[in-house]
């Protein structure tokens, strides 16, 4: 189960579809849609996810909508999305009709740039409650649950024994335990990897701070981890506050600022708004 689960984030780090760029370059003029998209066996494609601010939905589009035609053109698959929506540039507007609670519905969309794999990450997540944690088993320093750390300021990053990126973050991590752990900070690192192999990587590669394993991947899910490392910068009221994927040395300044501001906030405040590093 683990090795599938490790292949699974493997294969998905180098992947991208319509809507879910999983690099971290900047973002391109590529049109985009802003779903996540499975092929039905009742024909079409069904609509897995609609990204907060997104062109989808904005023209009305929700989870679960089955897309049958775009511009007239019957789709069968996610590729014949892509393939229509790439024939675009941004700007344009493309007439998607969906099957809703058994009617049809047309709906009209306007595409735009698609943005970084962060600014997506951000759309979804920044100024929302955290998910929380399913089947979540600490192996040192971490609780079962977020709930637990209502009232703390949480780094949430999610990473693995074969990345070789997270073992680059580690030490910074470990350095922001140490440095505002008694300030309220609690810095976690999740994988999906098995209990033994976290232990004793996270042992040998002298990670301070609280590690957990994901059994089911059901977390990784929950927080659409699709490349790694992904950090989640999370506030005292449990809000998501900023969201990294892969790792720049040039931004750990900003994020150690975004800490500490966190950090100096009463547990009741509320965000002004998405704060972080900007790219």
């Amino acid at each position: 189960m683990m090795h599938r689960v490790r292949v699974a984030l493997a294969a998905m780090a180098l992947a991208s579809a319509v809507g879910w760029s999983n690099d971290v370059c900047a973002q391109t003029t590529r049109p985009w849609l802003g779903i996540g998209m499975e092929a039905p066996r009742e024909g079409g494609v069904r609509v897995t996810k609609v990204v907060p601010g997104s062109p989808a939905e904005k023209a009305g589009m929700h989870d679960g909508d089955r897309v049958v035609r775009i511009d007239g053109a019957q789709v069968g698959s996610p590729d014949d999305v892509q393939r229509t929506v790439s024939g675009h540039a941004s700007g344009d507007v493309v007439n998607v009709t969906v099957v809703r609670a058994g009617a049809e519905t047309t709906l009209h969309v306007a595409l735009v740039p698609r943005p970084s794999a962060d600014d997506q990450k951000r759309m979804e997540f920044v100024g929302r409650p955290a998910p929380a944690w399913t089947k979540v088993e600490p192996v040192k320093g971490a609780p079962k649950d977020l709930a637990a750390l209502r009232g703390h300021v949480v780094v949430l990053d999610f990473w693995a024994t074969w990345c070789g990126a997270c073992r680059y973050m580690a030490p910074t991590l470990s350095a922001w335990q140490a440095r505002y752990g008694a300030q309220g900070l609690n810095v976690i690192g999740m994988t999906t990897d098995g209990r033994e192999d976290a232990a004793v990587f996270a042992e040998r590669t002298n990670m301070r701070f609280g590690i957990t394993v994901d059994e089911t991947a059901a977390t990784h899910r929950a927080y659409d981890i699709s490349a790694l490392p992904t950090l989640f910068v999370i506030d005292k009221r449990g809000i998501v506050r900023e969201v990294v994927t892969g790792y720049d040395p040039s931004h750990e300044a900003q994020l150690d600022a975004l800490v500490r501001t966190l950090l100096a906030e009463p547990a009741a405040a509320s965000p002004t708004g998405p704060t972080g590093p900007t790219k």
